[in-house]
């Protein structure tokens, strides 16, 4: 399969299957405009040919690296299938209108907590933010929740995709597809 979007796809169905626990979960690095690395894990919300969304708050460190250095790179690991994905690439931010369509199919008490959250900002105490939830429920009480206008998406659109499958005895499989302007180029790389 030469395309890596529809082998993505496939290992992805796979994973939905056979992981236990959010097979959509991936570990996001940026780094800031001094080249201090971030990492952490989000959720894959959103994926095709154009590239691979998640969902923020857009004061957040993860935000505030990706308005410094549009850059980003995705790891997904399957532990059950012994199996991972890394996608390097510029970042983007989603359009409003995705954006609405996305929070608006988000649980209630989610789309609460967008609004009480300071994501990333010191907190003092747990009750601090239970409140702040407290006020929001009530603010928002027998309405729908509309989306804060800090919070978004943001699409990695891939330059590079790393398909790495493991073997016996470290001899691992690994196929990396690097976008050119005539379309995807792919290669091996050594275990």
């Amino acid at each position: 399969m030469t395309d890596p979007i529809a082998l993505f796809d496939a290992w992805f169905a796979e994973a939905k299957a056979s992981e236990p626990n959010d097979p959509n979960a991936m570990a996001l690095a940026t780094s800031d405009a001094e080249g201090r690395l971030g990492l952490r894990m989000v959720l894959l919300k959103g994926h095709g040919a154009d590239g691979f969304v998640f969902y923020t708050n857009q004061q957040s460190r993860k935000a505030g690296d990706l308005a410094a250095n549009a850059q980003a790179a995705l790891l997904f690991h399957w532990k059950s299938l012994r199996r991972q994905i890394r996608i390097e690439g510029p970042v983007t931010t989603v359009s409003d209108a995705e954006a609405d369509a996305y929070f608006a199919s988000r649980g209630r008490d989610s789309q609460l907590g967008a609004w009480a959250s300071d994501q990333s900002r010191p907190l003092d105490s747990r009750a601090t933010f239970e409140a702040r939830f407290a006020e929001v429920q009530q603010r928002f009480a027998g309405g729908a929740v509309p989306r804060p206008p800090h919070w978004s998406g943001y699409r990695v659109a891939p330059r590079r995709i790393e398909f790495w499958q493991d073997r016996e005895h470290r001899l691992h499989e690994r196929r990396l597809f690097t976008r050119t302007d005539e379309g995807w180029e792919e290669g091996l790389l050594y275990p």
